[in-house]
């Protein structure tokens, strides 16, 4: 009997009616079965839905769909990550209100979300633009500020001169803003701070309990705190140079050890030494602002030329008071790490040694490996940055490094200089409080009031929320809060005198650091309902992009700590497992060369390879098109494939099993028309076989096969369902889809047959079981696929409130074992037998093998040695 061709127009959005209809989504916080929570990073709404965002929802959805099944009270929620420049850029290039560009961008995405069958709870969706969500946060800001957790002071911060806001370091990539590309500036402002160092050893030691955390997240994380051991070492000013009134100088090392191998100390720009010596020498001030506009960012300051300048000011070596060495102000010391101020040793650190060639500084080494000879070794173009053995180094001479690191540090705390000690130990962090003010409209207002007579002064709850103005104009650079007539104007709250609100917004990293708290009761009054918070947290399968790794992660790990001392809930870790997919890539497409090269997207060309080479054509003019490299989708590229024409023309089931089916779904996966068109052919086969035995299935018992044929199938339905149930555990989506295939073809032959309906009861029962199971082990990646199975064979209710089935172990255990064959000790053979096989049926098999017989020639055995389960030795 012919089938109609499986129709996902008119299938996909009947089912994702039906589903919406009957609220198969909506998770209920009261209901008794064990939670899962599921959450992929909710995205930005910048217009419309890419690729990579059909891939990360796509995984979400399975694990969703999966663990429904497996009887989890599942919640997996939706929301958007709405604040932000690219809405103000926006605003004054096509003259639109942020509000209005962001809630119709949502508007769009929310569509193409829902046209991919994603089993969301849109009940509890939320933007951070809303003003209900951001209320809820200024309500938090509040709270951290009373509990000591906020503070605003004055710092140089990272200008970004297009944007007209601050970013934070890990914002300013080679030295350019991480939107707008442009060169940052250093200046000086009054900044509202996360103390989130208050939390550094611990951010650091909770990375040890997240071991479903990928390996890589958790280094990167690591070394992004950056947990160092060293000493405060105080240098006596010996020489002023009449720029100073200071008498010593600290600096913070990780390498006392190497001290003897001091040849320069060198202070950031901004230290006070430099300051005070740049207000005396107009050669200084011009070094160090030269040095402030170069940038902070790590990348920037190890790449650039290592430039510096002698102030004339020299101080004394610590374990030798006859040895001056200079003082430099250098553009690689940062003042926010450590003192400021660091002393150089060239032959063990490359960047000190790179300084001290064209500074012309001494090189003396003072570490050389185990094995190294002290009357030849020399530091050439590159330091020894190792561990190792001392030398030149006086009476550490010949002591590991470990051990001239607690020699100098026992000299150097018992030696006093000035009434104080000389050295002290000291652990120091990398990691820096978040500043989070941003000179920018759309983000969340920062809730304080600024009063001439009161100071700064929160704003009172019962006053929240602080809402952004409207009436905002964009036709000028700079925060349009500032320019506004009246917002920024306000009664002090303390004395009720003229005052002026805070017209800094929130970094939007905040934003996103609590948003999956919020998700747990988004209807309640106060940030969270603890209860609810402590039920669903923490997430249990997190999933989004490697590029997040450090600060979205960081910040919201910061953020649970900080909301679990404001009493908004109870415990420290927000993601229990996280999953980094790859993205999607595709080939490139272009025409010209140089500055003349024009790129082509994929929907304007055609693919020739009749003779076996890949030629690409353009559509209308028929010229041809190079093929270039295969990266990253990207606007800039045109390598882009829009969702919606996959989905209009090939429908949501495919493009959802292509992208899990493609690659490991922590690689990236390429995408190619011939790909997208083998899933298809894929979901059509599933359907024409289903639909054209449904009849016979419909009217069949619902049981594993009893022998022949139908155990044979049945084996293969219960195998199946134990491997693909163990690949979504795991996440291993392409290895599931992998197993399904295979059972398919081993399905195709039988239900061919069954729809002639020629089958006798048993098959027919086993038949109709062995559907059953493919039906609802597919559905996590192919739903409306699976729905529309399940609704012919006549099965009870829908997929996606059924139960996961249930493998028997009986039919997964294998029957048979292959154990290899030896002569005299050297193997000959495998055998394949029934695993219960008895010691004579062994033997038998063994001797009927071609080349056992070979090798015997007619003799026969001396003996034949079977060890059950494991091996057999035949003695000759």
């Amino acid at each position: 009997m012919a089938s109609e061709r499986y129709n996902p127009r008119d299938v996909e959005p009947r089912w994702q009616a039906k589903w919406s209809e009957e609220d198969v989504f909506v998770t209920k916080n009261d209901d008794p079965r064990e939670k899962y929570y599921v959450l992929e990073m909710f995205p930005y709404p910048s217009g419309r839905i890419h690729m990579g965002h059909v891939r990360n929802y796509a995984m979400g959805d399975v694990v969703a769909r999966y663990k429904r099944a497996r009887g989890y009270n599942v919640l997996h929620p939706m929301g958007w990550d709405a604040f932000g420049m690219p809405a103000e850029n926006a605003a004054m290039q096509n003259k639109v209100h942020p509000k209005d560009w962001t809630y119709q961008n949502i508007a769009t995405m929310r569509s193409q979300l829902k046209s991919m069958g994603l089993s969301l709870d849109w009940s509890r969706e939320f933007a951070t633009c809303d003003v209900d969500y951001y209320h809820r946060q200024q309500h938090l800001f509040l709270d951290f500020l009373e509990k000591g957790l906020v503070y605003r002071k004055q710092s140089k911060v990272n200008w970004d001169p297009v944007d007209h806001t601050v970013l934070a370091n890990e914002q300013v990539i080679d030295g350019r803003g991480w939107r707008s590309g442009a060169l940052v500036e250093q200046r000086e402002l009054t900044q509202w701070f996360f103390r989130i160092t208050d939390f550094s050893q611990d951010l650091l030691d909770s990375l040890e309990t997240l071991d479903q955390w990928p390996e890589k997240v958790r280094l990167m994380q690591k070394n992004w705190i950056g947990r160092s051991e060293g000493m405060l070492v105080r240098w006596e000013i010996s020489d002023t140079a009449g720029l100073t009134a200071e008498k010593d100088v600290t600096v913070y090392t990780t390498r006392p050890d190497t001290l003897f191998g001091a040849s320069f100390l060198a202070i950031s720009a901004d230290h006070p030494l430099a300051r005070e010596a740049a207000a005396q020498n107009p050669a200084i001030e011009s070094f160090a602002e030269e040095c402030r506009r170069a940038g902070t960012s790590i990348a920037t300051l190890e790449t650039a030329e290592k430039k510096g300048m002698d102030t004339g000011i020299r101080v004394r070596h610590p374990l030798d008071a006859s040895w001056e060495l200079p003082v430099y102000i250098a553009n690689f010391v940062l003042m926010d790490y450590g003192t400021g101020a660091i002393f150089g040793c060239p032959s063990g650190d490359q960047r000190d040694l790179d300084f001290a060639r064209k500074y012309d500084l001494p090189v003396v080494p003072v570490v050389m490996p185990k094995d190294g000879d002290a009357a030849s070794f020399t530091i050439g173009d590159e330091a020894y940055a190792g561990d190792g053995v001392m030398i030149n180094s006086r009476f550490l001479d010949g002591l590991s490094t470990g051990d001239a690191f607690d020699a100098v540090a026992k000299t150097l705390t018992s030696t006093m200089l000035a009434g104080a000690p000389q050295g002290e130990r000291k652990v120091n962090f990398r990691l820096r409080d978040w500043g989070i003010s941003r000179q920018r409209y759309w983000g969340c207002p920062i809730p304080v009031i600024h009063c001439d007579d009161c100071g700064i002064v929160p704003v009172p709850k019962s006053d929240l929320p602080v809402r952004l103005p409207d009436d905002v104009s964009f036709d000028k650079p700079g925060n349009p809060l500032d320019r506004h007539p009246t917002w920024r104007h306000v009664a002090c709250p303390a004395c009720g005198k003229d005052a002026r609100r805070e017209t800094d917004t929130m970094d939007t990293f905040v934003d996103s650091s609590w948003y999956f708290a919020r998700f747990t009761a988004p209807w309640e009054n106060a940030p969270t309902d603890p209860a609810a918070a402590d039920a669903w947290l923490p997430v249990d399968q997190y999933i989004g992009g490697i590029e997040h790794a450090i600060l979205h992660l960081l910040y919201s790990r910061f953020f649970t700590r900080a909301m679990q001392v404001a009493g908004h809930l109870d415990l420290k870790e927000p993601f229990k497992g996280l999953f980094t997919q790859g993205m999607v890539v595709h080939e490139t497409y272009s025409r010209g060369e140089g500055a003349k090269r024009e790129w082509v997207t994929p929907a304007e060309i055609r693919i020739d390879d009749a003779d076996g080479t890949r030629r690409a054509v353009h559509l209308e003019t028929g010229e041809p098109i190079a093929i270039g490299s295969i990266e990253k989708m990207s606007k800039s590229k045109k390598n882009v494939v829009d969702p919606d024409d996959i989905i209009a023309s090939y429908g949501a089931d495919t493009a959802r099993f292509f992208v899990l089916s493609d690659s490991p779904p922590d690689r990236d996966v390429i995408w190619s028309e011939a790909g997208v068109e083998g899933a298809l052919r894929f979901v059509q086969r599933v359907w024409r076989l289903v639909s054209e035995a449904a009849p016979t299935l419909k009217s069949a018992d619902n049981r594993p096969g009893s022998s022949g044929e139908a155990l044979v199938i049945s084996r293969a339905a219960h195998r199946t369902l134990k491997a693909v149930q163990a690949d979504y555990d795991k996440l291993a989506f392409n290895k599931a889809v992998a197993h399904i295939y295979e059972f398919v073809n081993t399905l195709a032959g039988p239900l061919t047959n069954a729809a002639s309906g020629k089958l006798d009861e048993d098959l027919a029962a086993a038949l109709r079981e062995a559907v059953g199971i493919l039906v609802r082990i597919v559905a996590p990646m192919t739903p409306h696929l699976a729905e529309e199975c399940w609704r012919i064979i006549g099965g009870e209710g829908i997929v996606a409130t059924v139960a996961w089935p249930t493998y028997d172990e009986n039919l997964v255990a294998e029957n048979e074992i292959t154990l290899p064959v030896q002569i005299n000790g050297k193997k000959r053979a495998d055998l394949t037998i029934a695993r219960d096989a008895d010691h004579s049926a062994v033997e038998q098999a063994v001797l009927g093998l071609e080349a056992i017989q070979a090798v015997l020639a007619g003799k026969q055995p001396k003996k034949i040695i079977v060890v059950p389960q494991r091996i057999v030795n035949v003695v000759i």
